[in-house]
């Protein structure tokens, strides 16, 4: 393994300095802490965020508005009629 992988490093310390980032743009495909989390990391690194929502989050939830951009999903109050669509989320990707 190379010293770059050492488990010494912080995750992000391997990352900075270089001048090409991994992903210029991630979708989120989650909600609440984990997204908040998730997107704050992102933009620590420069990289932008999409977030999805469902009816029942809406626009103004917290990782919607932490997002670079918000797109809905799904039209259900459930999971399964939102977040758990996956062909619907790798349309949006």
């Amino acid at each position: 393994f190379s010293s770059s992988f050492s488990s010494s490093s912080s995750p992000t310390s391997r990352f900075q300095g270089t001048k090409k980032k991994l992903f210029e743009k991630i979708l989120i495909a989650n909600r609440g802490e984990i997204a908040c989390r998730v997107i704050r990391t992102a933009k620590n690194l420069g990289i932008q965020t999409v977030a999805l929502y469902s009816d029942v989050d809406g626009p103004q939830s917290l990782h919607a508005k932490m997002a670079d951009e918000a797109v809905q999903i799904g039209s259900g109050p459930s999971p399964s009629e939102s977040y758990l669509r996956g062909n619907e989320v790798l349309e949006i990707a």
